[in-house]
């Protein structure tokens, strides 16, 4: 009698998966993560991170700024790469804004502290 246990189709569970198909999938496994920073007082700052390479961040933040009236800037950090910045808490209509000019799925969105 043989204890040797046969392992079918052998494959790695943490290993990264890059048989996406056509190479768009791998942008559907990123997360766009929206935070609110409180400042000083009733102030607030909305971060947007984690936004495609592709996309025109500067084009969307002057679309943004003009729809919510408030401010807004990109942000270049070494470690997270572009992030938006807005003033005030903007996280459901920059969900909403993400979400109507097809820029992302909703399950992509992750709002924080909400």
């Amino acid at each position: 009698m043989s204890l040797d246990i046969q392992n079918f189709g052998v494959s790695d569970p943490f290993a990264n998966d890059t048989s996406q198909a056509g190479g768009a999938g791998g942008s559907s496994t990123h997360l766009i993560h929206i935070r609110n920073q409180q400042r000083n007082g009733r102030k607030s700052v909305t971060t947007v991170q984690g936004l495609d390479k592709s996309l025109d961040l500067k084009k969307m933040v002057r679309a943004l700024k003009k729809q919510f009236s408030c401010n807004g800037t990109v942000i270049e950090d070494p470690e997270h790469g572009s992030i938006i910045q807005l003033q005030g808490d903007q996280r459901h209509a920059v969900k909403e804004f993400l979400e109507r000019e097809a820029i992302c799925s909703v399950d992509q969105i992750r709002i924080h502290g909400a």
